[in-house]
């Protein structure tokens, strides 16, 4: 309709943890036009896509990726969208992408590994502002499958705080995503 075209799309939050956690009511995302987001655990890009929307032209997402399968989607979202940097490699691993990765306002990770706290603190020390925002989508399972999953989360949390990353709000992924939580806070 009227001049110029306009273009809508579907967010599934049964695909998509960061789409879960806003339709589960979310605070703040922190994602923003003109934010410059770290994204690990990018995958084929879907999300990616939809945060590239969000921050339009003036912002950049750099998607972090470590399977070249997965990668080979990334890299043709990364086409149709300039504001996407992507980065086949392993977020274990921040010096690989140092040269590719500036200092941003947002990490978001989903990288479902049982170090992942630990890697979104490397990341963040690397990349991310001080009073920057970081939100982190834990899968229990992949932590510790023999607890409950409140007790993996609550874990994470307090490896978080000794990482000088404050969290501020956890939200659990139901009934979009089983034993799963986004937890959202501030670094430094």
């Amino acid at each position: 309709e009227g001049e110029a075209p306009v273009e809508y799309r579907a967010w599934n939050p049964f695909r998509s943890k960061l789409a879960a956690a806003i339709l589960g009511g979310i605070d703040r995302i922190h994602i923003r036009p003109g934010a410059k987001v770290l994204y690990l655990g990018a995958a084929s890009g879907t999300t990616v896509s939809h945060v590239s929307d969000i921050v339009g032209q003036e912002g950049v997402v750099y998607a972090v990726e470590f399977s070249h399968r997965s990668g080979r989607d990334l890299l043709n979202v990364a086409k149709k969208r300039t504001n996407v940097v992507p980065v086949i490699e392993d977020a274990r691993h921040p010096t690989k992408y140092r040269m590719l990765v500036g200092m941003v306002d947002v990490i978001f990770a989903d990288v479902a590994q049982p170090d992942q706290t630990r890697i979104v603190a490397l990341n963040a020390h690397h990349f991310l502002r001080c009073g920057g925002h970081f939100l982190i989508s834990i899968k229990a399972n992949c932590i510790d499958s023999t607890a409950p999953a409140e007790a993996v989360f609550a874990g994470e949390v307090r490896k978080m705080t000794a990482e000088r990353m404050k969290p501020q709000e956890q939200l659990t992924l139901e009934p979009y995503e089983r034993d799963h939580a986004v937890v959202v806070g501030v670094y430094r």
